[in-house]
């Protein structure tokens, strides 16, 4: 699974960057919990939690239905 999180995340790396953000795959445990590290722009941006589960952990889901959710650690 955790070859498709990077895949996934690969794909919605370039909308990050374009904000002067990015993401940092972590973890990813046998229970479906993605752990991400945001970066650059999004680390301090007060709306990275609606990224975090409005983009990255909706569209993690919806291509792999194993991932319970993400967390930003």
């Amino acid at each position: 699974m955790k070859e498709k999180v990077k895949e996934v995340l690969d794909g919605l790396r370039p909308h990050l960057q374009a904000d002067g953000g990015d993401v940092e795959l972590v973890d990813v445990q046998a229970d479906g919990i993605v752990k991400v590290r945001l970066k650059g722009a999004c680390a301090g941006c007060p709306m990275s939690q609606l990224t975090l589960k409005n983009g990255i952990e909706r569209i993690l889901k919806e291509k792999i239905p194993e991932v319970r959710s993400v967390q930003s650690v």
